[in-house]
């Protein structure tokens, strides 16, 4: 009983630690941000939601190290020619490049893992998609659909993602959808008349006259060129349907799983037949329209069936 008694006091005395060390391990990384952020006359920093990674804070230090770079005459930079296309319009490269320092540096692989390493237009967005860390601005996906938080299961307002720190934000220059440029986020804050700005890093801003230079920016929160961002936390669900890919789809193959509706060897991470098929038990038990399609309120009735199958589960036992 003494013994019991012993490594129950231990585990409180852990469960009161716990909490205390995550908060002082995130001010920590407060700290340390902003320690590297200079506001501009006027502004407020907005403090990030979430703890600001080592990686993240290496990997701003790295960029803000290159601001002041500017090509070559013949459109030349080291971050194409490290790409293998000298000449490239090197928006990519650069953060790219950025990254591959970082891991060298401090003997991580962050590149193609937490971030993408590509050049073509729309790869660095649909990459991010494909690992599921991908916030719209307007919170709607072409081709995809709706988004909606994690956290609480609303639907993801236009405007309302305030990026972190290291998300990389794409942009347009037209109407098509199309990404034209990336830029990497420093850091965010409110403006003298109270509007959020997104303070960026960036090279090879076309927008700009030659020659093209690494160097900072700000865009409004609301600015019509951003697309959205691709982001360091996994923040955001969103409508799937068949022929989607990726850890998002193995995610809601699991919730089949747990519902009784999917055996554990079609968690595929491939959207297809089988996929559907359960999607529209769901949907057909709830009263939902019968699409096949993994929306807000087909995930929602989903995740009821498995608090039902988990109801009978204790019952039982």
């Amino acid at each position: 009983m003494e013994r019991k008694q012993k490594w129950t006091a231990l585990a409180l005395c852990l469960a009161l630690l716990l909490p205390a060390l995550a908060r002082a391990e995130e001010g920590k990384s407060f700290s340390a941000y902003e320690a590297g952020v200079s506001l501009e006359e006027g502004e407020t920093l907005i403090l990030p939601r979430y703890a600001v990674p080592d990686y993240v804070l290496w990997l701003l230090d790295t960029a803000r190290q290159e601001i002041g770079y500017t090509e070559e005459r013949s459109g030349v930079t080291k971050y194409g020619t490290w790409a293998g296309y000298p000449t490239a319009e090197w928006c990519a490269e650069f953060q790219c490049w950025c990254v591959n320092q970082v891991d060298k540096q401090h003997g991580i692989r962050l590149l193609n893992r937490v971030y993408p390493n590509y050049s073509g237009t729309n790869v660095g967005r649909d990459w991010f998609l494909s690992q599921g860390r991908y916030v719209a601005r307007i919170g709607v996906v072409p081709g995809y659909g709706s988004q909606w938080w994690k956290e609480s299961g609303q639907a993801v307002e236009k405007n309302s993602y305030i990026p972190q720190p290291g998300d990389w934000v794409f942009l347009t220059d037209n109407s098509s959808g199309d990404t034209s440029h990336v830029a990497m986020v420093e850091y965010c804050a409110y403006d003298e008349q109270g509007k959020v700005r997104v303070h960026v890093i960036e090279g090879n801003n076309v927008t700009k006259p030659a020659p093209q230079s690494v160097e900072r920016n700000s865009y409004a929160l609301d600015y019509w060129r951003i697309l959205g961002y691709g982001t360091v936390y996994d923040l955001a669900d969103i409508t799937l349907k068949f022929g989607h890919e990726g850890p998002k789809v193995v995610e809601l193959q699991r919730e089949l799983v747990q519902a009784g509706l999917l055996e554990e060897r079609y968690t595929t991470g491939k959207y297809g037949a089988i996929t559907t098929e359960c999607v529209k038990t769901v949907q057909r038990r709830f009263g939902i329209a019968q699409n096949g399609i993994a929306n807000l309120e087909t995930r929602q009735a989903l995740r009821r069936m498995i608090e039902e199958a988990r109801e009978r589960e204790a019952q039982e036992n």
